[in-house]
């Protein structure tokens, strides 16, 4: 093991030699300590300048003990600063649970001292309400730079330990509260009694449950209430790498985690919309589909060319797509790429719709050739989707354009194509010399 033993429940490991690596992690558990930091952190620049500071040496020798972290981290110009990150410690039922499953199973024992922390051992603590790792909002960061949140110092501080914790997962034991020694002894004296210590242990006064009294009235109380819907989607940490490694597309990495972040924020807005419950489950997004998402997200022109490149789209057929995303995401592409004949019942509906819309003079000439319906001047078009709902389209530079988003029926879309010199809405007044009367209904 790495650091010297102060006493069973402190260690101190001196500082690290500088390193080159991406990440400060090489463990899943490593990799799940710095995930709590970057989920925690307010400002992601923060978190990198820190993981900047850890990797040119400026954290000194890092004490660790029950509950909290302490190191000396040195800014750039050589200003020292008293850094510290408080982690919560277990309480004795919790240890109850942990101790009891890890004695019920030889092999998480022989893992832990073999430097490895189990994942059973971890999905099972969790399972039993004990989070090993911290998550968001676990660890506490203190400096006496003055900022209240991770500051570039506490942060390094933590890349630091996350590297600690690569090579000895008992120094997040210790912070939980117990050294390896205790640990140990304790594992050993279960594993000699046999399972019912740990079932004795896990039913003591102090994990004595919830009395049936307080569940019913938790139920009664109904749920807890939903998550408030934050400004706008969180900042990913950034790869902030000073060279860029070979084989792997930084930026593409940076844009596929801020669209990944825009996503999730757009579900969970839809999640806490009224009524959202009794709508039925949008269908998950074809390649196709979400390349054209991701390229009308995608601000470089290289980005975007590799991404119309996946789809087998050239540039117009992408600016298409993309400019239809923009007024109703994916049911938007339909019109575009969906060429299809309505059936009789569909068509029949249609003629009813644009018929009642105008009177007998003001009705337009729509020329149709399967779900197409073609305005005289060749210029304004409508095509319905298989929902029933229509979309109008401009021809411009010889292309058919989604022009807006769809309507409930044929005449409202066919009403926003409308050129300034016609009328807007239907009236009935007679026709304008600008609108001369024409036959209801065309064939192709």
């Amino acid at each position: 093991m790495n650091g010297g033993h102060d006493d069973p429940c402190a260690r101190t490991f001196p500082a690290l030699p500088r390193h080159t690596g991406r990440s400060s992690a090489a463990t899943w558990w490593g990799h799940a300590w710095l995930r709590a930091v970057e989920e925690g952190a307010l400002d992601g620049q923060q978190v990198g300048q820190g993981r900047r500071y850890a990797r040119t040496g400026a954290v000194g020798a890092v004490s660790v003990r029950p509950g909290r972290l302490t190191a000396v981290v040195r800014d750039p110009d050589g200003t020292a600063h008293r850094t510290d990150v408080l982690v919560r410690e277990f309480t004795g039922a919790e240890w109850d649970r942990v101790l009891g499953l890890a004695a019920a199973e030889s092999g998480y024992i022989a893992e832990l001292l073999d430097r490895e922390l189990p994942p059973g051992l971890a999905e099972e603590a969790a399972a039993a309400g004990v989070d090993l790792l911290p998550g968001l909002g676990d660890l506490a960061p203190q400096c006496d730079c003055g900022e209240w949140n991770h500051c570039p110092h506490t942060a390094a501080l933590c890349h630091q330990v996350a590297r600690l914790l690569d090579r000895d997962p008992f120094v997040l034991l210790l912070l939980r509260g117990r050294g390896e020694r205790k640990v140990l002894e304790a594992l050993e004296e279960r594993s000699a009694a046999g399972p019912e210590t740990g079932t004795e242990a896990e039913s003591t006064p102090g994990d004595a449950g919830v009395p049936a009294s307080e569940a019913f009235a938790a139920t009664a109380r109904g749920p807890p209430p939903l998550p408030v819907l934050p400004e706008g989607p969180g900042q990913p940490p950034s790869p902030d790498t000073e060279s860029e490694p070979a084989g792997l597309d930084v930026d593409a990495v940076e844009f596929l985690a801020q669209a990944a972040a825009s996503e999730a924020f757009r579900l969970l807005a839809e999640a806490l919309a009224p009524g959202h419950a009794a709508r039925a489950p949008r269908p998950p997004l074809t390649t196709a589909e979400d390349a054209v998402r991701l390229t009308a997200e995608a601000g470089p022109f290289r980005l975007r060319f590799r991404l119309a490149a996946a789809t087998g789209r050239d540039r117009a057929a992408t600016d298409r797509a993309v400019r239809a995303w923009g007024f109703g995401g994916a049911p938007a592409l339909a019109p575009l790429e969906d060429d299809w004949t309505p059936d009789r019942a569909t068509l029949t509906r249609a003629g009813s719709a644009l018929a009642a819309a105008w009177p007998d003079e003001e009705a337009p000439v729509l020329r149709r050739v399967r779900a197409r319906w073609t305005a005289p001047d060749g210029e304004r078009q409508l095509r319905p989707d298989r929902d029933g709902h229509w979309w109008p389209l401009r021809r411009e530079s010889g292309r058919w354009h989604l022009a807006g988003p769809s309507a409930p029926d044929p005449a409202s879309a066919l009403t926003s194509l409308t050129p300034p010199d016609l009328p807007a809405t239907p009236a009935p007044a007679p026709p304008t010399p600008a609108t001369p009367p024409v036959p209801r209904q065309g064939r192709p």
